[in-house]
């Protein structure tokens, strides 16, 4: 993997263990020589992993749509900030330069693009890991949630199963590392989306 895709909060969250982790996962990601590419912005969970890969040498791609930038949340000391028109593209561009996918505690906007990513997985888009970091037990409802619908016969186990969840930052990049994507039947194009 020469890039992961992190998904994360504007904000920081109540618990200092949410920041800690971004730093967590900023540390692994320049010790393996793996890129970041997020949101582009310099607040919250989001700016605490930029600043942390770029204090320790690593390359950080940022992606957001002009309009933030002109809210002034932009991150200005990136290797590279690409500033596009609307989310629907910073989202398609994010997924193109990514290896991989990992959600950092977040609101609405990180459970939807990690969603989006695990959904192109699904329809064969894309045989890329998609991950859930599961700092404090943050996504345990969620993953239950998960596990009823597949119970319940709306999510199959072979899509199921393609999200990872972890706790420790080190032993999910190296599950990620050796993931073999499923062999799912291609519904559609990405481009009939």
């Amino acid at each position: 993997m020469k890039r992961i895709c992190v998904y994360c909060g504007s904000n920081p969250g109540k618990s200092a263990e949410f920041l800690a982790s971004a730093r967590t996962l900023a540390g692994e990601l320049v010790q393996r020589d793996i890129g970041l590419v997020y949101g582009g912005a310099s607040v919250g969970l989001m700016g605490e992993i930029a600043d942390t890969v770029l204090a320790g040498g690593g390359e950080v791609i940022g992606v957001i749509p002009q309009a933030l930038v002109d809210k002034e949340v932009s991150h200005a000391g990136l290797t590279e900030l690409k500033i596009v028109n609307s989310m629907h593209e910073r989202k398609e561009i994010m997924a193109d330069l990514s290896d991989g996918f990992i959600a950092l505690p977040g609101g609405l906007g990180t459970i939807e693009e990690i969603f989006e990513v695990l959904t192109w997985a699904q329809l064969g888009f894309h045989h890329k890991p998609c991950a859930l970091l599961n700092v404090k037990g943050y996504y345990n409802q969620l993953t239950q949630f998960l596990n009823h619908a597949a119970a319940e016969g709306f999510i199959a186990d072979t899509h199921r199963e393609m999200l990872l969840v972890g706790e420790h930052p080190h032993s999910l990049l190296e599950v990620m590392a050796t993931y073999k994507a499923p062999a799912v039947d291609k519904w559609i194009g990405r481009e009939e989306t």
